[in-house]
């Protein structure tokens, strides 16, 4: 796979090390089980894998490209470049500007926009509605489009069988701009239907059963389908494909239900199946099954709490925090600085949207275990920031980095 140039600043010798001493003994990526160091007082499982992903340094050293090579030119971003509030303060810092924050709210208008002006696609994509907007300004969405190739594959595969007339279903999050962007590629090529969860997909089965009438589909699913959408006559062959963040499981059971619902109503047999639903493989990208897989690696072992880390609008990360909250006590930061004290943490709860402060978060005991790890748009230095804060909240702990280098030569 490719490798980029990314800034230093988010690059972590102490993390690299291990990263790449795991990447050497498991090429084939077979192994998810975590990395185990021992402080003494502390010990920590880090995740087989995390941090930044191929699209996400595919954006940034784009970005940074950008900047470097184009210094007396205005340079304005869509929105966040990747769901992290340190890449996007440096980012900013250099001069850059967004013009929309996540939710698509408008912070600089169009008419501000001039043609010779540099406007860089973050890496969820962007609509078709707003790359003509920029087209009617005379600048070419294209020409610094840091998309990442797995969105671009759903968006390829949502068109491809649209082509073969199935409604296209997108699992994710409406208000996501990667969902907005695949909602408005696949419009194009065939009716189109976000869900966000399996209890939308329950909602979805009278229709699919001809049980209930339009009118209410119009209101369950409001601000979600395509233009022109027609519950009666667009559900008769579908297919998903999703946001590529999603929780794999939770996509999975989606589509089984669905699949279900098609089979039995319009009584298929196994080769007749793809009549009525698109044989589609798995959307989500190689860095979320791969974080996940891990999640579920390091979640096979015991321990008193786990920190994720990341930015707290990081769909990826806010799934891997659900996954940690199912077995043990886990605490979302998107910095050390959240670590105030060995007494004391602020965490993010992603359902309220909202920080909390807890405190006694770490155990009185002799030996204290802690799961750590981090969604793809994590830079390393934040997660190296987090794992020597918690040491330091151990008078008696070894050095870290004397630990590393001792795991190192002994793996």
């Amino acid at each position: 796979m490719k490798s980029f140039s990314i800034p230093n600043l988010f690059k972590s010798e102490l993390i690299g090390k291990i990263k790449e001493k795991r990447r050497v003994k498991d090429k084939l990526k077979k192994d998810f089980s975590p990395s185990f160091l021992d402080f003494g007082p502390v010990q920590i499982y880090l995740s087989r894998h995390f941090g930044f992903c191929y699209g996400v340094e595919n954006a940034i050293e784009i970005a940074y490209q950008v900047i470097e090579n184009h210094p007396d030119k205005r340079i304005f971003l869509l929105s966040e470049m990747i769901h992290n509030p340190s890449v996007n303060e440096d980012l900013l810092d250099r001069g850059l500007r967004f013009i929309q924050d996540t939710k698509g709210n408008q912070l600089i208008p169009w008419n501000e926009l001039k043609s010779d002006d540099i406007v860089i696609v973050p890496a969820f994509g962007t609509t078709l509605e707003i790359q003509e907007k920029l087209k009617s300004i005379g600048i070419d969405s294209y020409a610094y489009d840091t998309t990442c190739p797995f969105v671009e594959k759903v968006w390829n595969r949502a068109s491809a069988i649209g082509q073969k007339q199935y409604t296209v279903i997108v699992h994710g999050k409406p208000t996501h701009e990667e969902t907005k962007a695949t909602f408005s590629h696949s419009k194009e090529s065939a009716p189109t239907l976000i869900l966000k969860n399996y209890a939308q997909a329950e909602k979805l089965i009278p229709y699919l059963r001809k049980e209930k009438n339009r009118a209410d589909f119009f209101s369950d699913f409001h601000g979600q389908y395509s233009k022109g959408f027609n519950p009666e006559t667009d559900l008769q062959k579908i297919g998903v494909v999703n946001q590529t963040t999603m929780l794999a499981s939770d996509t999975q059971e989606i589509v089984d239900l669905l699949r279900k619902t098609m089979v039995d109503f319009y009584q298929l047999q196994p080769n007749e199946v793809v009549e009525r639903f698109a044989d589609t493989r798995d959307t989500l990208c190689y860095a979320t099954n791969d974080n996940q897989s891990a999640t579920y690696g390091l979640l096979t072992q015991e321990a008193d709490f786990a920190i994720v880390a990341g930015g707290y609008n990081s769909s990826n990360t806010s799934h891997i925090v659900a996954l940690c909250e199912e077995k043990l006590p886990t605490y979302f930061i998107n910095s050390e600085d959240k670590l105030i004290s060995n007494k004391k943490v602020k965490h993010f709860l992603y359902e309220s949207k909202k920080e909390k402060e807890t405190s006694n978060f770490i155990p009185e005991k002799d030996k204290v275990i802690i799961m750590l790890t981090c969604g793809a748009s994590c830079p390393d230095p934040i997660v190296e920031g987090i794992l020597r804060k918690l040491i330091s909240f151990f008078p008696t702990a070894q050095n870290p980095d004397e630990v590393v280098e001792n795991w190192l030569n002994l793996n």
